[in-house]
């Protein structure tokens, strides 16, 4: 592993312009010929980044898992998996970083964070894609119960993102102030970070500041579906 280029900094833009030559050259031929820069300039400091998050997360919630090994861990693979996919392009051309609930197991979604990082389009999403159905109707059944608790989150800078059912679900009044909400299939937001951010030195400390502002979804979700946050 490269020494860090800056105290205190895991990405630089060496990162960036990788992650674009593979966008353009996403074939086994060039990554192969160029897998000790995606180890020295993409793997290596991904390692970093998450062993650095792994005390700060642990601040706000000492569930969540930041597992820096690089395979198996908290990592998503290079390697994209093309069996049911029309695009056989054979490699993720960014980085993504599972910071998961530690009761998460199969296909369950639990609340957790996530990290994004790409040019041009790098973000922190919080909360759950696509809950189990028992869960959903948890959630729902908690908006309707403490609607001035779901108001504290949605009010707090919060924008609830993902997709929605066409009508609320039967069994909840469609006149409900968070009627919309009610419609959700997913219970996620996000917040963006730009190129220059990333690659600060200190981006830790950014990354963690914006985990706490989306952390009020992840408290009420866990709540609602009964898992410790």
């Amino acid at each position: 592993m490269p020494k860090r280029s800056s105290p205190g900094r895991c990405f630089g833009p060496e990162t960036f312009q990788f992650l674009r030559e593979l966008a353009k050259n996403n074939n086994r031929e060039w990554f192969l010929r160029h897998k000790p820069r995606y180890e020295s300039t993409v793997q290596g400091p991904a390692v970093r980044f998450i062993t650095e998050l792994g005390p700060r997360l642990g601040r706000i919630s000492s569930h969540i898992v930041a597992d820096p090994r690089p395979f198996g861990g908290s990592l998503t693979r290079i390697y994209r998996d093309t069996r049911f996919s029309k695009d056989k392009s054979p490699y993720r051309t960014h980085i993504g970083v599972h910071f998961s609930h530690e009761a998460a197991e199969g296909d369950r979604s639990l609340p957790g964070f996530f990290f994004r990082l790409t040019p041009g389009d790098s973000l922190v999403a919080s909360g759950m894609w696509r809950p189990a159905p028992p869960d959903l109707v948890r959630i729902r059944d908690a908006i309707v119960a403490s609607p001035a608790a779901w108001g504290r989150v949605v009010g707090n800078g919060i924008e609830i993102g993902g997709e929605s059912y066409v009508r609320v679900p039967a069994g909840y009044d469609p006149e409900h102030r968070y009627a919309a909400d009610l419609r959700r299939k997913d219970f996620f937001a996000t917040r963006p970070f730009r190129d220059s951010e990333v690659t600060a030195p200190g981006f830790g400390a950014t990354f963690e500041k914006a985990c706490r502002s989306l952390n009020p979804l992840n408290g009420f979700l866990a709540k609602a579906i009964q898992v410790p946050w």
